[in-house]
């Protein structure tokens, strides 16, 4: 189980309840629409990558939109027309920093076509919302492996929402469920979906079994990597960062309707040769009522994060892909 995060203190609690004002809300739903209309891209990259593309001569500061909203770079004024600046202002997505200048509390991707909020680099915060690479898989699998008879969709875990909202834009009649632990996330991931023009509602939940409803599709992407500060968008739990993803499986299970599908996308710890979710699900999955198709999507990814703690029996981090079919 994941841990509830609540405000640092009672000092930031006014800051917190900002966050969320429906104003605020307002503003970054027209200012996603303005960064349509001006035709902005960006593909957000590892944390690795970001850092040393940032580390080049010439890359402290920003030199134009994507700058502000892509890389996180600090910048001047004036540097945006009047009309964005305002945009940026009005949703409560700049800070003050110091001589002057400016920076951009979030970052605005693009994935498989549509525009997502997530949080500025770098995401230290116990309560960043993640966008990253593996976001882009998880798309491509989900529409890879969907049923386009499905209605009621979760996303659990949903993070910015790309799962979610990626499914829900493949099928006839979505309703889509964003559940998670962070309420930072389902803030924006609301947002992101009410631009995709996509039906949805959100819970806070800790787990999936705390969910009443039954759904023909859920989506999921845990978080798998041993993490020592813990953080609920990274850290997935023991058994070498994959407890999160076997208990969302299992328990995810009770949540699908007849004819169901789960569809999860995930990073999998390999020691000695032998990949621990799938000798996992192997000795916990029912015997009957449901299918398995397991595939390796890339055999080896965050490579740099195998000199942290942790991961010294770890030889490789696989990004895997599972479907669960309810056949009962």
């Amino acid at each position: 189980m994941l841990t509830d995060i609540k405000p640092a203190s009672a000092a930031t609690a006014g800051d917190h309840e900002r966050w969320f004002a429906p104003e605020r809300r307002a503003a970054l739903l027209d200012l996603l629409r303005q960064l349509d209309a001006h035709g902005y891209d960006f593909v957000t990259a590892t944390p690795a990558t970001h850092r040393r593309v940032l580390a080049r001569p010439g890359r402290q500061q920003a030199g134009a939109l994507r700058d502000v909203l892509s890389w996180s770079l600090p910048f001047a004024p004036d540097l945006l027309d009047a009309e964005m600046l305002a945009a940026l202002e009005a949703a409560g997505a700049v800070r003050a920093l110091p001589g002057g200048r400016l920076a951009a509390t979030l970052r605005v991707s693009r994935v498989e076509g549509r525009l997502f909020l997530h949080s500025a680099y770098p995401t230290l915060a116990q309560d960043s919302v993640f966008l990253g690479p593996d976001s882009h898989r998880f798309a491509r699998w989900i529409a890879a492996r969907l049923l386009p008879d499905a209605e009621r969709i979760l996303d659990y875990g949903a993070g910015a929402g790309v799962g979610g909202i990626s499914a829900a834009g493949l099928v006839r009649r979505p309703h889509l469920t964003l559940a998670d632990i962070n309420p930072k996330a389902l803030f924006l991931a609301g947002i992101n979906a009410d631009h995709a023009g996509i039906a949805h509602d959100t819970i806070k939940v800790a787990e999936p079994r705390a969910i009443a409803q039954r759904f023909d599709l859920i989506v999921t992407h845990p978080p798998f990597m041993i993490d020592a500060e813990r953080r609920a968008y990274r850290d997935g739990g023991d058994l070498y960062g994959t407890r999160l993803s076997l208990e969302w499986v299992m328990q995810g299970l009770d949540l699908l309707a007849p004819g169901g599908r789960l569809i999860l996308h995930t990073g999998v710890s390999i020691v000695d040769g032998r990949d621990v979710l799938r000798e996992a699900l192997r000795e916990r999955l029912p015997a009957i009522g449901f299918g398995l198709d397991y595939e390796e999507l890339d055999p080896d990814i965050f490579s740099e994060d195998l000199d942290q703690p942790g991961y010294a029996a770890v030889e490789r981090i696989s990004a895997i892909g599972l479907v669960v079919r309810r056949v009962d």
